[in-house]
Order: C-alpha cells, then sequence, then structure tokens
C-alpha cells in the first residue's frame, strides 16, 4: 500500500512537475500539429478539386503514412536512449546514439521503398473504385521519395527534443508549412505557371516540405555539435552494434504498435473507398480533424516519454511517476475539450473543408462518433508515451493488436457491410478498439511504475 500511495499522490510535487512538462510538451505539442497542418492544407485545397481527387490522397496519404510511420517506429528506442543518457548527464552517449539512429535512418529507407511499391502494385485488387485509383497510385509514387528526409528529419528530432530542445523542430514546421501551402496552390491548381497536377501536385508538395524539416534539423543539430565539440569525437561515428541491438529491441515493438494503431485507420480507409465517394471523402475529413486533435495528445506522450525517461537517468524513479501522471492528466483534459467542440460544431468544422451537403451531413455524423473516443484516444496515446519512457514499447504493441485487429476492426466490418451501418459503422467499430487500448495501457502505466518504485534502481531501468 505504501508504495501504491507514492504513485498516486504529492500534489505539490505533480504541480511542480507541471511547468517543465508544460513547457516541453507546449512546443512539442505545437510541433505535432504544424506536423499534421500540412496534411490538412492538402486535404483543404484538394478538397476543392473534385470528391475523387479528395479520396484518391486520402487513400494514398494513408497507405504512405502507415509504411512510413512503421519506420518511424524503429526509432522510438532513441527516445529512452538518449533521454536517460542526458539525464545521467552523458552528453557524448547522446551523440553516440544519435549516429547509430541515422545509419537506422539510412538502412530503414530500402526496405520501406520496396514495400511501398509492393503496396502500389497491390491497389487495384483492393477493390477502390475506379474513379479514385490512378491518383491514390500516383500520390504513393511520388510521396514514397520522401521516405528519407522523413526518417533523417524524425531521427534528429527525437534527439534533440530528449534533450529539451524544441525550437528548430517548431521553426522548420513554421518554414515548411509555409511552403507546403504555397506548393499545393501551385502545382494542384496550376498556378504561377506550373501545370495543373490536381491530387500529384499535393504529393509533390509533401515530398519538398519533409525535405526543409530534415535540413533544418539537421543544420540545428550541427550548430549545437560546433558548441559541444568536446563531446565529439572519432569513435562516435563506428557503427555500433549494441546500440542498434538496443535500438531495434525498443524499436520493433513500438513499430508493429503504430502500424496496429495507424494501420487500423488506413483499413478503414480502404474499406470506405469500397462504399460512394462521398462517404469516403467524408470519412477523410473526419479522419483529418480526428488526427489533428490527436496531435496534441502525442506531443504530450513524448514529451513524457522524455521526462519519464530523463528522471529515470537521474535515478528518481518518484519523479518518473509524477511526470507520467502529470502527462495523463494533461491529455486526457484536452481530449475532452476537443470531443466537446466535435459535438457542439460538426456542420461548421465540415464546411471548411467542403461545400458538397452530403458530405457535410454524412461527416457531421462521423464527428459525433469520434467524440466520444477523443478522451480514450487521448489515454491510449499518453499512456504509451510514458510506458516507452520507462523502456516498456511491448505492451502497447499487445494492446492496440488485440483492440483494433480482434475487436474493433471485424466489428465495424461487420456493422457497415452486414448491418449496413455504412461509413459510420466503420467509425463505430474504431471507437470500441480505441477503448480497449486505452482501459488496457492505463492499467499497465499503473503496474509498471508500482513495480519500477518497489525494484532495486537497475532493474527499473532495465528496458522491457
Amino acid at each position: 500500500m505504501k508504495n501504491q500511495h507514492s504513485v498516486l499522490s504529492g500534489p505539490p510535487r505533480l504541480r511542480q512537475e507541471l511547468k517543465p512538462m508544460v513547457r516541453l510538451a507546449g512546443p512539442v505539442a505545437l510541433a505535432e500539429l504544424g506536423w499534421m497542418m500540412m496534411g490538412l492544407v492538402d486535404t483543404l485545397m484538394i478538397g476543392r478539386v473534385s470528391a475523387e481527387a479528395l479520396g484518391a490522397v486520402g487513400i494514398g496519404n494513408n497507405l504512405f503514412l502507415m509504411i512510413a510511420i512503421f519506420g518511424f517506429g524503429l526509432l522510438f528506442g532513441l527516445d529512452y536512449l538518449i533521454a536517460t543518457a542526458f539525464g545521467a548527464g552523458d552528453l557524448k552517449k547522446c551523440y553516440h546514439v544519435l549516429v547509430q539512429g541515422l545509419y537506422l535512418s539510412i538502412i530503414n529507407t530500402i526496405p520501406f521503398t520496396v514495400l511501398s511499391y509492393i503496396v502500389i502494385s497491390l491497389l487495384p485488387k483492393a477493390g477502390i473504385q475506379q474513379a479514385v485509383l490512378p491518383d491514390a497510385v500516383a500520390y504513393m509514387k511520388i510521396a514514397t521519395w520522401a521516405l528519407l528526409p522523413m526518417f533523417f528529419g524524425m531521427a534528429l528530432r527525437r534527439y534533440l527534443q530528449s534533450r529539451n530542445i524544441v525550437l528548430p523542430f517548431t521553426f522548420a514546421l513554421i518554414i515548411a508549412n509555409i511552403v507546403n501551402a504555397i506548393a499545393n496552390y501551385a502545382l494542384i491548381f496550376g498556378h504561377f505557371g506550373f501545370p495543373k497536377l490536381g491530387a500529384v501536385g499535393a504529393a509533390w508538395a509533401t515530398f519538398i516540405g519533409m525535405s526543409i524539416i530534415c535540413i533544418i534539423l539537421l543544420i540545428s543539430t550541427l550548430i549545437i555539435a560546433k558548441q559541444e565539440q568536446e563531446f565529439i569525437d572519432i569513435d562516435l561515428f563506428k557503427f555500433d552494434r549494441q546500440i542498434m541491438r538496443q535500438l531495434l529491441r525498443l524499436g520493433f515493438p513500438a513499430s508493429f504498435h503504430l502500424l496496429m494503431d495507424v494501420g487500423a485507420f488506413t483499413f478503414v480507409t480502404v474499406l470506405a473507398g469500397r462504399l460512394h465517394p462521398n462517404a469516403l471523402a467524408a470519412h477523410h475529413i473526419v479522419l483529418k480533424l480526428a488526427t489533428f486533435t490527436f496531435m496534441v495528445p502525442l506531443g504530450i506522450s513524448t514529451a513524457g516519454a522524455v521526462r519519464v525517461g530523463q528522471a529515470i537517468g537521474r535515478n528518481n524513479i518518484l519523479g518518473a511517476s509524477h511526470a507520467g501522471w502529470t502527462a495523463l492528466g494533461f491529455g486526457a483534459g484536452f481530449m475532452v475539450f476537443t470531443g466537446v467542440t466535435f459535438v457542439l460544431f460538426p456542420e461548421i468544422l465540415m464546411r471548411g473543408f467542403t461545400n458538397d451537403l452530403e458530405i457535410v451531413e454524412t461527416g457531421a455524423s462521423i464527428l459525433f462518433i469520434a467524440a466520444i473516443f477523443q478522451l480514450f484516444d487521448g489515454i491510449q496515446v499518453v499512456s504509451a508515451g510514458i510506458l516507452r519512457g520507462t523502456g516498456d514499447t511491448k505492451m502497447a504493441m499487445i494492446c492496440n493488436f488485440i483492440g483494433h485487429w480482434f475487436l474493433g476492426l471485424p466489428t465495424g466490418y461487420f456493422l457497415c457491410f452486414e448491418r449496413n451501418w455504412g461509413i459510420a459503422g466503420l467509425w463505430v467499430g474504431l471507437c470500441i478498439g480505441l477503448i480497449f487500448v486505452s482501459i488496457g495501457l492505463f492499467q499497465f502505466w499503473v503496474r509498471r511504475i508500482g513495480q519500477m518504485q518497489a525494484s532495486p534502481i537497475e532493474q527499473a531501468r532495465a528496458p522491457v
């Protein structure tokens, strides 16, 4: 009972943790929103072309992101290894782990490029409507070129934020968003002397934006490294099999967790492609809105992982507990607010993307379902992050696999196609899956932090 009390008690210390958490989570969450803003701008502009073009970008973008996110997950081990090293004051190890992360980024690019083209070759067999298929294929082919700068940028970003350095990524996203918006306007509609490319133009704009982010983060990292030359030597650049094994041991479960989570929404998008183009367009808009709000708890999740990992690096398990609980409360509170917003203003939100009345009405009904799972979505992603900060990436993978693929997706498919609920049935399935995942991960966090407080420091710091 004593250990349980120490996990849940200490409001003054929780209040002390809130300030550094907000200082880190605020810019990270804004950066996540800026990242998502690029996709929202794509949707806003392509929605003015046609429902078919909007549906094509929805399918192409979701399938591409599913592939890219699996590669991102392999880099999530950087959070734990760099944050704990930074917490222990070992900057040399921070740089060494970063270099291994960059090597892993290069290695990642080859298989995931091949995987992307395999998925492209299978799209004609997925039952997607012919009016949507050609643009979806073209979008994916071009977006695949963005894999290397995306992986490099992700490794650099995780290194910087694990050291509480968040401004470079925020600045990079501001510049990338401006360029992305201009590129979308020019390439989708054919302005400034460029050809009118429609959905293909949105793909090229994405590639340009991701490349800009990578370049700015690389320059920022080199500037910081020049100021810390005493921690850098030639040994840092040697390929380290031990560090690589640690990254993969942490990264593979994180990748499969992301694959199970994002893959569920992508699979629903592919199923929605079998419905009327208006239903697919409504689904894509609501998914963009839900993903946009999700970026804030995702940023809080990342900040929570960093704060928990840094506390563990300082051998401060109670501090890790306070950091985790603060992140959970922060994330849950925000998602309650967004859920209420979805319920109160569904048509206003939909009309920001399209003037088609049928799409607006369909999307408004889906937004009500999305509002229900906002709280649970926030809890599950923050729980996954703070568990990752303790070195545990397996539980998120297991919960997402069971919740989405054994429970949520089969239910959604049954309601959509067997009970004729249409697109709403698919979203009910997503809602059920997220509720299960959030409950499971929350319980695992409570148990994990309790075990760490009851265990020797060496055992608590060991990744699982």
